[in-house]
């Protein structure tokens, strides 16, 4: 995030040309499909109001990565760069990008302080043109971010669910576990897949349903957390982020002899740590990680009051409807990830 002396890290020069504007002066105010903007402190802000729901995980988002010291260290971002590239795959390498032309167009929807943009699409972004959108004021913490390692790009804070970008006028999105953060991840991911081009791309992440006691206590938790203040709801994540580490630190095992079909829990051997994790609360835990960097992970999980549960079946589902053929699924415990292409 920039200090106060810090210049404005400016934007790129063809974000004018894709809004449809002719100038993006300090203080102007437009209007775009219907949705007033206005220019505040170097990017275009819609005023469009939001649901109290929507407002609430834009205030935490926002919160969360202003705390930029709890994710940017190197081995905070050496793991969430191994964890997309598992997902995603290598971008810089795939031979299906060259079918998007020179300087593509790519929105980053929700793009947050830019974590994922700059670790994943990083090695491409001198051959594309980024636009990250958020409705939170990460964007600002992303601007600087982007420009501290020079790459020139545009920012855009606004809600994904409700673009205002023609219809496929946009080559590729990337939206790394935010659709599940709006009022609807059904409504966001169809609005969103209608700004594609033919031919275009759409990689996204959502999370996945989990076991019942899971699914309990995160609503439990999080309902708990919605009469909070951010900074109060970070607070009450640390107990529970000491437990998991404390969990993590015991190193033991356990066999399950039997799936416990009632639970969701399968048979085998697994860390009590990761028992605890997957199938009654998310308490995360790495050892190389430090202490607010993991409350950091609990926190994201747990206070958004916007933080939806998906079925593969149901975003196979929303695909197909929104026109996209998957080329690639990745599912996990924790979520499902998606490259698709628009037909």
């Amino acid at each position: 995030m920039k200090s106060q002396t810090e210049p404005v890290a400016p934007l790129a020069s063809w974000v004018a040309g894709v809004l449809g504007v002719q100038q993006l002066d300090e203080g102007r105010e437009f209007s775009l499909g219907g949705q007033p903007f206005v220019v505040r402190d170097g990017l275009p802000r819609s005023s469009k109001l939001v649901s109290a729901a929507q407002a609430q995980t834009r205030e935490t988002f926002g919160f969360k990565w202003k705390k930029v010291d709890t994710f940017d260290s190197p081995a905070s971002l050496a793991r969430m760069r191994e964890w997309l590239i598992e997902r995603y795959g290598d971008l810089a390498t795939v031979p299906w990008l060259a079918e998007h032309g020179e300087q593509p167009l790519l929105i980053d929807a929700g793009c947050g302080a830019g974590m994922s943009g700059l670790e994943l699409l990083g090695p491409l972004l001198p051959r594309i043109r980024y636009l990250g959108v958020d409705v939170s004021e990460a964007v600002d913490v992303a601007r600087q971010r982007f420009a501290q390692q020079g790459h020139s790009c545009g920012f855009l804070q606004a809600d994904i669910s409700d673009l205002p970008l023609p219809p496929e006028s946009v080559d590729l999105i990337f939206s790394e576990g935010v659709l599940h953060h709006t009022n609807s991840t059904e409504g966001a991911l169809k609005s969103l897949a209608r700004l594609l081009k033919p031919g275009g791309r759409f990689l996204f992440y959502v999370y996945k349903k989990k076991g019942p006691i899971r699914e309990f206590t995160d609503d439990y938790i999080r309902d708990k957390l919605q009469t909070m203040s951010p900074d109060e709801a970070w607070k009450a994540m640390e107990p529970l982020t000491q437990l998991g580490i404390s969990l993590g630190e015991l190193n033991a095992e356990i066999d399950i002899p039997q799936p416990i079909d009632v639970l969701g829990i399968p048979t085998g051997r697994i860390n009590v740590q990761r028992l605890f994790y997957w199938h009654v609360a998310k308490m995360f835990y790495r050892p190389e990680l430090s202490f607010d960097e993991m409350n950091h992970i609990n926190f994201d999980w747990y206070a958004p009051a916007n933080a939806a549960r998906q079925s593969p079946e149901e975003v196979r589902a929303w695909c197909a409807e929104s026109g996209l053929t998957v080329e690639r699924e990745v599912v996990e415990d924790a979520g499902i990830t998606i490259i698709a292409r628009k037909d």
